[in-house]
This record gives structure tokens, C-alpha cells and sequence, in this order.
């Protein structure tokens, strides 16, 4: 919505309906980032510092975890801004929101990478070993930080910083056109959230009746720990991308039933503060589930859970498949040699039988 339509909208809120929303968004942002900040250093630092051969997955993980750690340490300044008010220039408000677009557009691709990877990995394990011979990841990696960057730019001409009831937030986005704001929402919630988790439904959707029969105990659980991340995602998600889709529907809507839309807005505007919070959710939880998956793989204190279950995740990766590659490509070769020798063989048989005949003739 423009910047005049949302300032009104809040303003059309009951006083202690609008306070409301600012107090459990910020416990929830206070507790993401207790949580969610010591939780992801410490997958940084126990990837740096301990898993010194990193699958392709391991690498993924670093990044999102980097990724999660620098929207998370934006939050004292939202919780302060919502407590008292924005004090720190529009433009300051501009870079965190592109930061935060930013690290949300490259956390969703790299979720999807993973599974993506993940999928390959058990449906095609020679094809995925092929891409890791290839060194590509560096180069996916640096396309997906710049898709990411360039997805989250509209922000910079929209988001401002607008007053409400007298004190400023940074809060607000202004278009200049309906067309510009049905864009720009649209390209948010296709791009950020309908495209990825409808790859991540195909891909877990063929897993499913694979990951019951995987072999290795090892590789089926790195494998649920994905699938937990790809669900944590889409219900963290979802309320921000159902207000976004409540936007659309107002804009199509507002010039014939008014009514309709002004009610579609309130209910928009109250779920608003909760459904960004949970947003920030996403960042803290997913240091937790690799706690929770790697309890069962901790054996001592100086070998944490967390650092056996990484290890096992890059020796479960697909990297895996360059042994069997090579193993096969080995065995064919083998195979070609004693077939080769078989075919000389015969041959000379062949010559010497033909020499005794001319001989008898």
C-alpha cells in the first residue's frame, strides 16, 4: 500500500489494538534474537572452525546461517523504533530494509538450492556428483547473492519513513502508481515465496517414499533435517505472503466495493506486525532443529553434536558419488581390459588356425 493509504489504515485501529500488536512483535523480535543470534554464530564458527571438508550442503548452511545472523542483528533498532520511534534518517531506514530483503530473498533461494541439491542427490546421484566435479557452487552462490540484491531493489525509490500520531517509523512504503505497487508485490510474493515452495513441494513430494528406504541412517536424517527447514519456511512465511495477497485483493477490489476492501484492509493492517515478526522466526529456528538433529550424534564434549552431525551431512552429501564414479568408471575399465584381451586373444587363435589349414593345403 502507498505511504497516505497505511498511515490511515493504522490510524483506523483501536489504540489498544495497534499497542497490542507492537507488544507481541516485539517479545517475539526480542526472543528471535536472543535465540537466533548466538544460535547461528555458532553454526558460522562451528563450520569455520571444525568441519574442515564441506559438502556442498555444509556450504549452503554456512550461508544461510549468515544470512539469518544479519537480519537478526538488525533487531534492537526495530524493537527500539517500535517502542519510541525511528531516529536514525530515512536513509538508514532504506539500507536495513534492503539488507533485511536482501538476506529474506537469499535465505529462501538457498533453502531451495538445498533441497533442490538434496533431490538430486538421492534421485540422481551421478548427475549431482558431475555438478560438484565442476566447481559450479561458488559461481551458483555469487548469481544467487546478486538475484537476491536485484529482487530486493524496489525498496530503495519505496520504503520511507512516515508519521504516525507523531512520532516517525520506518514502517511505510510509497508508490508512485497502483501499477508500481501490484509489481512489486507480485514480484515479492511469486518470486519469494509461490516459485520456491512449489519446487519445494515437487522435490519433497518425489523424496517422500525414497527417504524411508535410504540405507544410510546417516543420509536419511540429513535429509528429514532439510525437509524441517523447508516447513519451518513455509509457516513462517505464509502470513506475510496472505498480506501481501490481501493487498492485491484490495487494489482489484477498492474502486467497486469499498466497503469490502476498507474491512479486508483492517484485517490486513492488524495482522501485520505478527506476521513480520514471524518472518524473523525463520532466522532463529533453523540453528535449533540442527541442535535437535544432532543430539542423537553427540558422543563427547569436545566433539559436540552439532559438529559430527555437519560432518556426517558432508560425508552423506554428493559428494559421496565421485567414489562411486570412480569406482564404476574403474570397474568399466577393467571390464573393457579383459574384454579387449578376450577379443585378442581370439583373434590370434583365429590367425593360428588359419596358418595350420594353409599348411595343410
Amino acid at each position: 500500500m502507498n505511504c497516505s493509504d497505511e498511515r490511515s489504515s493504522s490510524e483506523e485501529m483501536a489504540p489498544e489494538e495497534f499497542e497490542g500488536g507492537i507488544a507481541v512483535a516485539c517479545v517475539i523480535l526480542g526472543l528471535s534474537f536472543l535465540i537466533g543470534t548466538p544460535g547461528n554464530l555458532m553454526v558460522i564458527w562451528t563450520i569455520l572452525r571444525h568441519v574442515k571438508q564441506r559438502s556442498h550442503t555444509v556450504v549452503l548452511i554456512l550461508h544461510l546461517a549468515f544470512a539469518d545472523l544479519l537480519v537478526l542483528i538488525t533487531l534492537p533498532l526495530w524493537i527500539y523504533s517500535f517502542v519510541h520511534s525511528w531516529v536514525f534518517g530515512e536513509l538508514t531506514c532504506k539500507a536495513m530494509v534492503l539488507m533485511i530483503y536482501t538476506c529474506m530473498y537469499s535465505s529462501v533461494f538457498l533453502i531451495t538450492l538445498m533441497s533442490v541439491e538434496r533431490f538430486m542427490a538421492v534421485r540422481y546421484p551421478f548427475t549431482s556428483a558431475g555438478w560438484k566435479r565442476q566447481k559450479a557452487l561458488n559461481k551458483v552462490l555469487l548469481v544467487l547473492w546478486i538475484l537476491a540484491f536485484l529482487f530486493s531493489s524496489p525498496v530503495i525509490p519505496t520504503q520511507v519513513v512516515g508519521e504516525d500520531s507523531g512520532e516517525e517509523h520506518c514502517l511505510y512504503r510509497q508508490y508512485s502508481s497502483v501499477t508500481q505497487e501490484v509489481v512489486c508485490v507480485l514480484l515479492e510474493t511469486v518470486v519469494g515465496y509461490i516459485l520456491p515452495l512449489s519446487i519445494l513441494i515437487v522435490c519433497y513430494s518425489c523424496l517422500c517414499s525414497r527417504i524411508a528406504q535410504m540405507t544410510f541412517k546417516s543420509k536419511r536424517k540429513s535429509t528429514v533435517l532439510i525437509a524441517s527447514v523447508v516447513v519451518v519456511f513455509a509457516l513462517c512465511w505464509t502470513p506475510h505472503h496472505i498480506g501481501n495477497i490481501l493487498s492485491l485483493i484490495i487494489l482489484a477490489i477498492e474502486n467497486s466495493s469499498y466497503a469490502e476492501a476498507e474491512n479486508l484492509e483492517n484485517v490486513r493492517s492488524t495482522m501485520t506486525f505478527i506476521a513480520g515478526a514471524m518472518v524473523f522466526i525463520s532466522s532463529t529456528v533453523n540453528p535449533i532443529l540442527y541442535m535437535f538433529a544432532a543430539r542423537s550424534f553427540r558422543t563427547s564434549l569436545r566433539d559436540t553434536g552439532i559438529q559430527k552431525l555437519l560432518r556426517h551431512i558432508s560425508s552423506t552429501s554428493p559428494g559421496e558419488g565421485n567414489r562411486e564414479v570412480s569406482f564404476v568408471s574403474k570397474r568399466q575399465s577393467n571390464q573393457t581390459s579383459t574384454s579387449q584381451c578376450v577379443t585378442d586373444s581370439k583373434d590370434q587363435m583365429d590367425t593360428l588356425v588359419k596358418m595350420c589349414e594353409n599348411n595343410d593345403s
